[in-house]
């Protein structure tokens, strides 16, 4: 099991807790909370729980291209079962889209 930590800039602060995906072969969870108050609201602090060893620069530029786009400030806490970069793009959208205000 292995942990990283990322940090980015963010414009948009999201005003609600998000929880999309679940821990689960080939699946990964996202839970999105509110900047708290000790956290700058510019910037998207990701925690990333991995089953995977050894893919720091993968996870680092598929949140780097998510962040560029959707730049949503607030703590992140990824909990991931060997999903692919895909499954990560897809579960970071609906993430994004139930801040908005969309379902997850």
């Amino acid at each position: 099991m292995q942990t990283l930590t990322y940090e980015f800039p963010a414009q948009k602060v999201i005003s609600r807790q998000v929880h999309v995906g679940v821990v689960g072969s080939g699946d990964l969870e996202i839970l999105l909370e509110p900047p708290s108050a000790d956290q700058p609201t510019n910037s998207a602090v990701v925690r990333v729980r991995t089953s995977v060893d050894g893919f720091d620069s993968l996870w680092r530029e598929v949140l780097r291209r998510f962040f560029v786009a959707d730049a949503l400030a607030g703590s992140w806490e990824l909990n991931d079962f060997g999903a692919t970069p895909g499954v990560v793009t897809l579960r970071l959208r609906q993430a994004a889209e139930a801040a908005a205000g969309g379902t997850a």
